[in-house]
This record gives structure tokens, C-alpha cells and sequence, in this order.
């Protein structure tokens, strides 16, 4: 379907593509990843014909027709419904003709045509896509131009899902999502019926809907056949193989080398020497898969942990002048909860949570709160009021008003912005490293409280699992507000749902929950599948659902929280693999003693981060245990 071949391309001294090739098979549903920066966004401009690559060609079939959402949201006075109804270009050319057709045979042809694309059944579909993104029917009779642009963003998604072009690109489709509406997506695009290309740093949007894995690294392309779980599991196995053919080698190139050394003055042995030299340049290195390393985030705990509840909610309402947008509030928060806020946008999650944080006073019922209780906000929107002039230790400083700029330049780089990383700009920063900034400052103090809204927007996979442990290490209360399930399932222990104007605990788990989604939405996925996996796991949900409703709260986050930690082990031997590979030289530290020394050390700190990672393992396992039981 698309042919990617010796792709060329250059931005300023960086190669972004160096003779890049990949083959993208028809009907192949295919997640694109890769750090931020990598180039993704720059692939599919140019496979749009925005770009011209150096050198390279990208090859479609003729005639195929390219979708992807437009960059600026669209506006105007025209209704959502036709807006998205006029992405089908050939149904409104068809329609349009048949209104002025004359030839009996060419209006023949027109009626065919239309039945051929189903194009009578156009506005129920272009209304089902509409749903499934969060407009209801009223919704989606007003004029664009009503709607935020955000909204509007959502609207030109469902018009390039409603043309369903034959090759179908998606930047990041669940940025302006809710967890609502990616549910949806994710369960639609699993019957997309097209060739599709998505990049998204959502590993449930990867793992539930590709069946390739497309990988930008080091300016080369390499496709891989199943979802993100399956490409993580392959990169591991061809890491141990490459480590293992390297070290070979190595052992090969030392013997020959020795051989050379020793014998090359002796007549008798010169030319074998010589013939061991030629063998030695035509022994081509071995290249390791190396990942570019992650900066850990790090959220200090509260240094004195509060006596809980920490918030107790009895009768309370919240809302803005007179109107209330939240009422009947009876909940309480203990200092270890980590609570996830489920319901669609405009619910009230976002008032919730500036009431829990203080921001907004209620207007009935009572609030109690601990008298020293701090609380860290971390907004999506609160990024826009970085000063773009200012620096990261701009930032930090006004927090530690007593402190020397060496320590102050300390906590910057234990935030993720050392040496001259801390004097960079606000506005030369990308979209991850001012979220980074932003959740640095928002956990300073070591708050008692963390109340995170949509903290994961412009964080690649990577930097979301490493937030994710972030978030599990830290010792304080959690309220999490996402779209990203995998987060939520490897985080929260707690669902509470935010729905018909009040905030209650929801009984059940994300599955249950995404089921709830789709069958409001009538997503068009639905139907027999649904209705064949709640056949298959009755019988387990019945069970479940005679436990007591505490021990399934309890489960089914130690068991994510093991899957988390299990996943973590797995990297730290990988990295003690690679580094007991570099130590075991035999010229190791006559090379580079300094280098060495660092490793050593780096040794000693992935070791004890095993030994505390196989520790919070077996305390997780006897949780669960005892929780099952």
C-alpha cells in the first residue's frame, strides 16, 4: 500500500531520514512511534506532499485517496453534521449533479454510484461518529463556530473518519480527547477498513488497535509485525541477541589483534599477520540497540504525612456565580488514595478538582480539609503560563529564596534540567520538557495532595512509564484525571465518577467502564463482538461481583502496580546486562579510567534499583495474596 524507499531528509544539520525504507502493507492498522523530535509529524507531511524529501520516494497506488485531520481547526457558521457530511467529496459532488442531471443514463449512473458508497445512510453514520466523539444530537445541529477549539479539533476528526480514505494518517487523534471519546476511538478504528498510520504515545490505542509497529530510530525505519506490546517484547529479544553477537566479536577481534601484535616484526609470520589485518577490516561492528535514556521524574513525598481522611465532603455542592455544576458531595479522601476521575468533558471533573484543591469555595454543605494540608495542581492549560522569556531556573528560584544558585541549579537538574538545559528558554523548550517544568514545580514542597489533569498530553511512551512510576513511588494522596487508560489502570486503586451533576464512587473496573461508553455511544463496533465477550466472561463477573466490593478495588490495582514493577525489573537487568558487558573488557579501565569508574558506579545504582524493585515486587505479590484470599 505504501512504499517508503531510501528516504532522505534533513532538518538543518540533523538527518531525520539517512535512505529510510519501509513497506506498509495494504489493510494494515499501523501505530507509528519514536522519541519526540524524531521526525513522525515530518513523515507524513511529506508522504502529504507538504515536504519534499533530499532524496527517496514515497509510493502509493494511483488513485488512492490520503485523509488526515487538517491542522487548524475548522470554524465557521456551518453545522457540525454538514461539515462532516461534506468530507465525502464524491457523495456531495454525486448529490450536487443529481439535482441538475438531464441523461436519463447519467442519472442511472448517479443513483447507482450513490447506493455503491451507501451514501442515504451518510447522515446516520456522519451522526454515530459525531456521538461516539462527545456531540450529542443538539450538538450537532449548531454552527461550528459555537464550539472552543478544542471541540472543533474533534470535528475535523470525525470528517476524516467519515470520508474513510484509503489511507488514513493520525497525529496523536487522542490529544483533544477524553477518556470518553478515545475509548470509543480506539474501539472504532479496531474494524477501520482501510490502511491506517497512527502516531501515538497511548499504549492502549496501540496495543488494542495496531497489528504493526512502524519504529523511527536513529533516522531508520524498521516495521514490526503485531501491536506494542509485541514490538517492546522483540526489541528486548534483539537487544540479548545483538549484546551477545557483539561480545562474540569482540572476543574474535582481540584473539586476531593479539596474533598481529605478537607476530607481525617476525618474517615467518607476516603474512598471516597481514592476513589477520585484512580479516580484521572487513570485520564490520556490530551495532547495539541502544535506547536514548529517559530522565526519571521525581515528586517528593510530604515529609510529615497527614492523619486521614485528609478531605471529608458531607452534603457539599460546588459551581460558578449561582449556578451549581456538582451536588449531594459525600466523599472523603485518605492521605494514601489514588483516585482516578472518570466521565466525559463538561461533567465537572475539572471544578471537582478545584474544589478539592481550594481554588473554589462551596456553595452549601461542608468541606472539611487537614488545617496543614498542601496540595499540588498539575493543568494542561497551566503550561501557557510558564513565562516564555523565562528559564527553568527562573522558575525554581523564587522557591528557594534562601538558597546559593548552585543548589538552586541542583533542584533544577533533579527536575530534568541540568547544566545548560536550565538557562534554555521557556519557549525554545518542547511541549514534554514544559510539562516536565510544570510537574516539578507543582510537586516542589512535597505536597500531601497531587491532583493531576491530563498530565500526559505532550509525554512519549517512555516518559509516560516513567511518570507512571513517579506517581507510584510518591507517598501522597493522587486524584488523576486522563485519557489514557494504561495510566489509570496502572495507578489508580479508586474510580469515582463525575455524572448527573454529582461525583460518586463507580463499582467496577476500566473494562466495565468502557463497556458503559460504547454502549451510550452505540459505538458501531459493538454489536456481536461485545455481546460475544460478555458471553465469555459472565461466568467470571458473576464470581467477581460476589466478592466483597472493598478486596476487587483492592486486586485488580495490585496486580497493574505488579505488571509496572515486573516491567521495571525487566529493564534494570537489561541495563546491568549492557554494562557488565562494557566492564568485562579486558581494556576497560586502561581505555577510559574515568569512563570506567562511572560505569562501576552506575553498577552499584541499577543494582540497589533491582534489589528495591524485587523487594516492592514480593510486598505486591503477598498484597494481592492476602487480597484475593
Amino acid at each position: 500500500m505504501l512504499h517508503i524507499s531510501d528516504l532522505t531528509y534533513r532538518l538543518g544539520p540533523r538527518a531525520l531520514f539517512d535512505k529510510a525504507t519501509a513497506a506498509i502493507p495494504a489493510r494494515a492498522r499501523v501505530g507509528f512511534v519514536g522519541r519526540n523530535g524524531s521526525g513522525k509529524t515530518t513523515l507524513f507531511r511529506i508522504i502529504g506532499g507538504e515536504l519534499s524529501p533530499e532524496s527517496g520516494t514515497i509510493g502509493l497506488p494511483r488513485q488512492a485517496r490520503l485523509g488526515q485531520v487538517e491542522q487548524e481547526a475548522p470554524g465557521g457558521p456551518e453545522k457540525l453534521v454538514d461539515f462532516v457530511l461534506a468530507a465525502d467529496r464524491e457523495r456531495a459532488a454525486l448529490l450536487a449533479e443529481a439535482e441538475d442531471a438531464q441523461d436519463p443514463h447519467r442519472i442511472a449512473e448517479i443513483q447507482t454510484r450513490l447506493a455503491d458508497i451507501s451514501a442515504h445512510s451518510a447522515p446516520a453514520r456522519a451522526a454515530a461518529i459525531l456521538s461516539g466523539l462527545g456531540f450529542d444530537h443538539a450538538a450537532q445541529a449548531r454552527p461550528l463556530s459555537d464550539f472552543s477549539g478544542g471541540w472543533r479539533m474533534r470535528v475535523a476528526l470525525a470528517a476524516v473518519l467519515f470520508s474513510t480514505p484509503d489511507l488514513l494518517l493520525l497525529d496523536e487523534p487522542t490529544n483533544y480527547l477524553d477518556l470518553e471519546g478515545t475509548l470509543w476511538l480506539i474501539d472504532y478504528l479496531k474494524t477501520y477498513p482501510a490502511t491506517m498510520l497512527v502516531i501515538s504515545h497511548d499504549r492502549d490505542l496501540l496495543d488494542a488497535v495496531a497489528d504493526h509497529i512502524l519504529h523511527l530510530d536513529q533516522a531508520k525505519l524498521s516495521l514490526y509485525r503485531g501491536n506494542y506490546s509485541g514490538f517492546e517484547r522483540q526489541r528486548r529479544e534483539q537487544q540479548a541477541i545483538l549484546l551477545k553477537h557483539r561480545k562474540k566479536q569482540e572476543e574474535q577481534r582481540r584473539h586476531m589483534q593479539a596474533f598481529v601484535d605478537r607476530f607481525r616484526a617476525k618474517a615467518t609470520k607476516a603474512r598471516q599477520a597481514q592476513s589477520r589485518l585484512k580479516m580484521l577490516a572487513k570485520l564490520e561492528p556490530i551495532a547495539a540497540i541502544v535506547d536514548s535514556e529517559v530522565l526519571p521524574f521525581h515528586f517528593p513525598s510530604p515529609a510529615r504525612p497527614l492523619r486521614p481522611p485528609i478531605v471529608a465532603l458531607q452534603g457539599a455542592s460546588v459551581g460558578y456565580g449561582e449556578t451549581p455544576v456538582l451536588r449531594r458531595l459525600d466523599l472523603t479522601i485518605a492521605d494514601d488514595d489514588r483516585i482516578a476521575l472518570l466521565g466525559a468533558n463538561g461533567n465537572g471533573k475539572s471544578t471537582f478538582a478545584k474544589l478539592i484543591a481550594g481554588r473554589l469555595a462551596p456553595m452549601g454543605g461542608e468541606v472539611r480539609r487537614s488545617e496543614r494540608l498542601a496540595v499540588g495542581f498539575f493543568a494542561q492549560h497551566q503550561i501557557d503560563d510558564l513565562d516564555p522569556k523565562g528559564t527553568p531556573y527562573s522558575h525554581v528560584a523564587p522557591l528557594m529564596p534562601a538558597a546559593a544558585p548552585a543548589q538552586v541549579r541542583s533542584r533544577c537538574a533533579r527536575i530534568g534540567f541540568s547544566g545548560g538545559k536550565a538557562e534554555t528558554r521557556v519557549s525554545e523548550l518542547s511541549g514534554g520538557e514544559k510539562a516536565r517544568l510544570l510537574l516539578g514545580l507543582a510537586t516542589f514542597a512535597g505536597p500531601h495532595l497531587l491532583i493531576m489533569d491530563e498530565p500526559t498530553n505532550h509525554l512519549d511512551i517512555d516518559s509516560r512509564a516513567a511518570l507512571m512510576e513517579a506517581i507510584n513511588d510518591y507517598e501522597g494522596a493522587v486524584i488523576l484525571v486522563s485519557h489514557d487508560r494504561y495510566l489509570i489502570e496502572a495507578c489508580a486503586d479508586r474510580l469515582w465518577l463525575v455524572a448527573d451533576g454529582t461525583v460518586r464512587p463507580f463499582d467496577g473496573d476500566m473494562d466495565d467502564y468502557r463497556r458503559r461508553v460504547l454502549a451510550a455511544a452505540g459505538s458501531p463496533g459493538q454489536g456481536a463482538r461485545e455481546r460475544e465477550e460478555r458471553e465469555e466472561s459472565r461466568a467470571g463477573k458473576a464470581e467477581a461481583r460476589r466478592e466483597p466490593p472493598r478486596s476487587r478495588r483492592e486486586t485488580a490495582p495490585l496486580r497493574r502496580r505488579l505488571e509496572a514493577v515486573d516491567e521495571r525489573m525487566k529493564r534494570l537487568h537489561d541495563l546491568l546486562a549492557r554494562v557488565d558487558a562494557a566492564l568485562a573488557a579486558p581494556d576497560a579501565f586502561a581505555k577510559d579510567q574515568a569512563k570506567a569508574s562511572a560505569l562501576a558506579q552506575q553498577r552499584g545504582e541499577l543494582e540497589r534499583a533491582l534489589i528495591a524493585a524485587e523487594k516492592e515486587w514480593l510486598e505486591l505479590t503477598e498484597a494481592a495474596e492476602r487480597a484475593e484470599a
